[in-house]
């Protein structure tokens, strides 16, 4: 099974046949972005071990590259080496940045810019990235007395920064989004006074867990730590980093083990960080048989593997409420797997996926569709009713990595072959993911 070029990205994807062996999935997207970011503004060098070589990540190191950052050949394998500016130290650009299909590089940076004073910015990205919204970073960052610009009212890109003198201030934000958290922290680091964000529910910690190690003055408080503030005038120190397994991209082997007949695998070096596993709650509410063994911390976060059977009957489940900032990522396989248990389930509380790479709710209820699933799309989620086979059919991820790795798993499933369009994608966040699958495959 060879990797597609871009114009040949046709791949044919077989039925059947259990998964088997240990897989280590590639280092966790969310702590690869911002070990980068918090690397070039702190004072010294940062060491990077398992920083996830993946387009997301390299479209963050680029941007950081045009500022002035040194930063070494991200290579799989590699540690990875930052000589950091420190808070004030990043140069204006001579030209655009281009922050590819990344959300995240996108509205970090924001933050990030926003208080680098009387520094010109601009940022765009690919077609998709373009259509994303980010008034929802750029208007509280305003509130900060930041100076963001951009189409539709500073909602798409491309965005101009004109960095400014930022003031403290208490912003609550309208959806519990660690995106948008970060863009916040970033830009109170270069405040005068205080800055606490105050979130509706608790979203992903990385940026607070690692903003404390490399020596920010932040604290976390409130019902279930929403909220957090941070207090300028301390600087950043370099410091060595070590990037766990990204339960996103686990999220795939663990819903596949499920579901395929004969499956046994070992997920190794997983990261565990309480404000990610939702997938492992909703593993066990179907009553997946999974366990999580050889628990550890590495460089502060928790870490584990995880052994994943295959098992019958599995329950259906329902998703609303707090535990979506969890799992909203693992969406799109979890609807695969809704597919193949017992009963109806429900996804709510999801219109944050409409606004990722693709409409992720339409665009898996359409091809889920395409291979016979019986799935109801509403306007905030999915109702899912298993138990219903799946034939083969020409897919299509639609650009999006996610969308791409689930529909994978999804045929193995079917009755018969299929194909899927734009299969490339899944290098976003785990550029061997079809190597791996195609290893798992071959029980030896």
């Amino acid at each position: 099974m060879n990797a597609p070029t871009k114009d040949q990205s046709l791949r044919n994807l077989q039925k059947g046949g259990e998964l088997y062996g240990k897989v280590k999935v590639p280092g966790d997207k969310s702590i690869s972005h911002r070990a980068l970011l918090f690397g070039a503004i702190a004072k010294g060098k940062t060491l990077i071990e398992g920083l996830l070589p993946a387009e997301d990540p390299l479209s963050t190191a680029e941007c950081l590259r045009s500022m002035g950052v040194k930063i070494s050949p991200i290579k799989k394998g590699d540690i990875i080496e930052i000589e950091g500016v420190g808070l004030n130290g990043l140069q204006e650009p001579q030209d655009i940045l281009n922050c590819g299909n990344s959300g995240t590089t996108m509205r970090l940076i924001m933050g990030l810019l926003a208080g680098q004073k009387d520094h010109h910015f601009i940022l765009t990205g690919d077609k998709s990235l373009r259509n994303r919204p980010m008034k929802r970073v750029g208007q509280p960052l305003k509130m900060m007395g930041a100076k963001v610009f951009g189409r539709c009212c500073g909602d798409l890109a491309p965005l101009s920064i004109i960095g400014n003198k930022l003031r403290g201030a208490v912003i609550g934000t309208p959806v519990a989004s660690a995106q948008i958290k970060s863009a916040i922290l970033l830009a109170a680091l270069n405040a005068e006074g205080s800055t606490t964000v105050i979130e509706p529910a608790r979203s992903r910690d990385h940026s607070e867990r690692m903003l404390k190690a490399f020596g920010a003055n932040l604290e976390v408080g409130g019902e279930m730590g929403r909220h957090i503030t941070v207090y300028p005038g301390k600087d950043l120190k370099g410091q060595s980093i070590i990037v766990p397994g990204d339960i996103s991209s686990a999220a795939f082997w663990l819903v596949a083990g499920s579901i395929i007949p004969g499956s046994e695998l070992v997920v190794e070096n997983v990261g565990l960080n309480p404000t990610r596993t939702g997938i492992l709650d909703v593993l066990e509410a179907m009553e997946a048989n999974i366990n999580v063994i050889n628990k550890r911390d590495v460089a502060g976060e928790p870490v584990g593997d995880i052994e994943v059977f295959y098992k019958e009957n599995l329950k259906p489940f329902k998703i609303d409420g707090e535990i979506m900032p969890r799992l909203v990522d693992e969406i799109p396989i979890l609807s695969v797997g809704a597919c193949f248990c017992n009963g109806i389930s429900q996804i709510k509380g999801a219109s944050e996926l409409r606004v990722k790479e693709t409409d992720r709710l339409a665009v898996m209820a359409r091809q889920l569709k395409r291979m016979g699933a019986s799935v109801d799309e509403h306007q905030d989620g999915l109702t899912i009713y298993g138990g219903k086979s799946l034939e083969g059919c020409e897919l299509d991820s639609e650009d999006d990595h996610r969308i791409a790795m689930s529909l994978a798993i999804a045929s193995i499933m079917a009755n018969s072959n299929s194909t899927l369009r734009r299969s490339e994608a899944a290098a976003i966040s785990y550029p061997d993911f079809w190597s791996d699958l195609k290893r798992l495959q071959q029980k030896n």
